[in-house]
């Protein structure tokens, strides 16, 4: 990843995990304090249950003349008390507070009660139990661990998802820097001969045919860059479509890329009969200009490209290098090459296939790798 896609993952993973983190603490927060308030009301019926049972217990024995034993409960300590708050039976664990009915000390609850009616002489029944404490501790570390085991999955699943939500940011920014790799070596091309040309023209001081057509093939390569970059970037919809023959613009294409097929001794046969098409001069151009780049910078030199028009085709056919068949459905694509055998930058076909989706045209591509390709372009 470059550095503004490091940037955008990295800001994205932040701010998808910062929200995360602060639902599931306000989750975990919640969670933790209706469970603490349910442990304390359930401490506190239980407390005054067992104290209903002793309270129970007393009376009976009080009644029926029983000796009165006290349970013994596994996590309470219960405790009687006369009316002067002395010890009669049972035990407690801390100081008993009479003037209060439910109070916590110490991590202790206790409980006081006056159910007994003074039978047995027990005024207080008390009963302190740690459990509810000891309970909410249990529940604080099952939380703890349940928040810790979340934040790792969301931190796992945050990493995916920015993974994957970023993957076309990426790939996208991948082929802007091949775009640009491209472009800047398309470009070094033609500038680099006209450079070269121009200070042998300095140096030579005479006029030299062969120099003066370098320097005009590297113009007009050029201007093919600037004239593709330019239909890219810009709105060319408003340009109205007209009745054009289309041979004609074939016939002017030819003649202004002779100098390229000379240089690559490429013979080119034509069979152009009238074809009336109904489209943007540009958008002709452009269609033109693209298959027949195409054709001359994939042949081979020494070959020959066919053009023939109809009333309602256009057919070019070359002896170039010819198109993989398993890359013949990607050819379309921005910025895709189906080889680097004459560089460029991937956006010809791709210029190609949005004005024959515009006009409702249909383009047939049929290639076989090392012998050729044709390309047939219907219309209405």
């Amino acid at each position: 990843m470059n550095k503004i896609t490091k940037k955008s993952f990295y800001s994205f993973l932040a701010l998808y995990l910062v929200s995360s983190f602060m639902f599931l603490s306000l989750a975990a927060y919640w969670f933790y304090s209706s469970q603490v308030a349910m442990e304390k009301n359930a401490n506190f019926y239980k407390m005054n249950h067992i104290a209903d049972i002793i309270s129970a217990q007393v009376i009976d024995a009080h009644m029926h003349h029983k000796k009165f034993k006290l349970d013994s409960f596994q996590r309470e300590a219960i405790a009687l008390f006369d009316e002067k708050q002395h010890l009669l039976y049972g035990r407690i664990v801390q100081p008993v507070d009479f003037s209060k009915d439910f109070y916590m000390k110490n991590n202790i609850f206790t409980l006081v009660t006056q159910r007994t009616a003074g039978h047995l002489h027990v005024k207080y029944i008390v009963v302190q139990s740690d459990e509810c404490i000891k309970n909410i501790e249990m529940i604080k570390n099952k939380i703890a661990y349940a928040v810790i085991i979340t934040a790792f999955l969301i931190i796992v699943i945050a990493v995916f998802l920015s993974y994957i939500f970023l993957k076309p940011l990426k790939d996208k920014m991948q082929e802007i820097e091949d775009f640009v790799k491209d472009t800047t070596h398309e470009l070094n091309t033609p500038i680099t001969a006209i450079m070269m040309s121009t200070s042998r023209l300095k140096t030579k001081k005479v006029y030299d045919e062969k120099t003066i057509k370098n320097i005009s093939i590297s113009t007009k390569q050029l201007y093919d860059i600037y004239a593709s970059l330019s239909f890219l970037s810009f709105d060319n919809n408003s340009e109205e479509a007209l009745e054009l023959m289309f041979d004609e613009i074939i016939q002017e294409d030819i003649t202004y890329f002779s100098e390229l097929l000379e240089k690559k001794n490429i013979t080119l046969k034509t069979d152009l009969q009238q074809c009336l098409v109904k489209i943007a001069p540009t958008k002709a151009k452009m269609l033109i200009n693209n298959l027949l780049s195409n054709a001359i910078k994939y042949s081979n030199p020494n070959t020959s490209i066919k053009i023939t028009s109809t009333q309602t085709a256009f057919v070019i056919q070359d002896q170039g290098i010819g198109i993989q068949k398993e890359k013949l459905h990607k050819i379309f694509k921005r910025f895709i090459r189906a080889n680097s055998y004459a560089g460029g930058f991937g956006v010809g076909l791709n210029i190609v296939e949005s004005i024959v989706k515009e006009y409702n045209f249909h383009i047939n591509i049929q290639s076989k790798e090392n012998f050729g390709t044709t390309i047939t372009l219907t219309f209405n």
